[in-house]
């Protein structure tokens, strides 16, 4: 089974949302895709805020730059939330 990686994840969770969206689909088929997906979202922002982390030790490391909180209702992906 190959590894588990934040694009495939995402990739993953499009297809159910469209699928879920496309109402074609059982009643039980829908609640497990929608438990799949959260299991998905979860992973997805585990990575983003490890990625984060990440980052921010790195610029600690600089220390020529700082960081700055960061925004998470303003990350410029308005459309995902419509």
């Amino acid at each position: 089974m190959a590894k588990r990686t934040f694009e495939n994840a995402l990739s993953k969770l499009e297809q159910i949302t469209e699928e879920l969206e496309g109402g074609d689909i059982s009643l039980e088929k829908s609640l497990k895709k929608f438990d799949e997906g959260i299991g998905l979202v979860e992973f997805c922002n585990k990575t983003l805020n490890e990625a984060k982390a990440k980052v921010e030790l790195l610029l600690e490391k600089q220390g020529e730059i700082t960081t700055s909180p960061f925004d998470e209702l303003d990350h410029g992906d308005q459309e995902l939330s419509e």
